[in-house]
């Protein structure tokens, strides 16, 4: 969820596509990197790994069969926490089964609230973390999955659509409430079939509102890729989220629909898309 971002935003890559927000953060008011959590991942459904690409090593989660078709699943603003690691377990279950990895972008931090959020993501490295992305597929490829997808929520969902452009080995992505700016990536030059979803009343303007919507969905049709643009009809930002967690976090930053049948219909297409291009 980006809604106390502002369009002063320092990170290069993401700061040109929000525009203005409704509220938001001055940087005094960001805790100092002392404040952020380093949580370890307790769910035993995960196996921790380490994955190496370039000079740099970083962790990532894994859940799901050995030999099941892969999809990378890539965090929200917030970090590796439970809401994330909540899609990454439900995915694993979708029919016929999917097995899950999530990269650690953020090296073991993770926001507490938007302001801790906000400061991790402004810090983040967007072409490292499309590095990221690349060598956790291919750890997928390398590990018994023959196909392999991305998806991701927010930041992870621009992220997710940035990797159908700049990864030649992701076979589909789908993104959710969240689209590249055109620094980082140009859907027009998309290679793997992209299916995005967003909230009709989402307000960041720019990175995942309608207008954002549509503008990917044009840019999608020049690329030629197979293509679905879904719009949920009252639905806001992060509308996925449903953990106690998740919702508490919504409501603070002004998205109070509830909408249950959206998020089954989100998911439904989902599992649809993921199984015909990648089993």
């Amino acid at each position: 969820m980006l809604g106390a971002l502002v369009s002063s935003s320092s990170s290069t890559f993401l700061s040109s596509s929000l525009g203005k927000s409704s509220s938001s953060l001055s940087r005094s008011s960001v805790p100092a990197f002392s404040r952020f959590s380093v949580r370890s991942m307790a769910d035993s459904a995960f196996k921790k790994i380490q994955i190496q690409r370039d000079d740099t090593t970083f962790d990532a989660y894994v859940v799901g069969k050995d030999d099941a078709p892969g999809i990378v699943v890539i965090q929200e603003w917030w970090g590796v926490e439970v809401e994330i690691k909540n899609h990454a377990i439900k995915i694993s279950q979708l029919d016929p089964g999917f097995k899950t990895l999530i990269p650690d972008l953020y090296r073991g931090k993770v926001g507490l609230d938007a302001a801790e959020a906000k400061h991790l993501m402004d810090g983040l490295d967007w072409p490292g973390a499309v590095k990221d992305i690349s060598a956790s597929v291919n750890w997928l490829k390398a590990n018994g999955s023959k196909k392999v997808g991305v998806t991701g929520m927010c930041m992870g969902g621009a992220l997710a659509i940035a990797s159908s452009v700049l990864i030649p080995e992701v076979d589909a992505a789908v993104g959710f409430y969240g689209t590249p700016s055109s620094e980082l990536a140009d859907p027009a030059q998309a290679k793997a079939p992209i299916q995005a979803h967003f909230g009709e009343l989402d307000h960041i303007v720019g990175f995942s509102d309608v207008t954002a919507a549509r503008n990917l969905e044009e840019k999608l049709k020049a690329s030629g890729v197979a293509h679905e643009v879904h719009i949920y009809s009252g639905n806001g930002h992060a509308f996925l989220n449903r953990s106690p967690e998740g919702v508490r976090r919504r409501k603070s930053l002004g998205d109070s629909d509830d909408d249950e049948a959206a998020v089954e219909l989100a998911w439904s297409r989902f599992n649809s898309w993921m199984k015909h291009y990648l089993v």
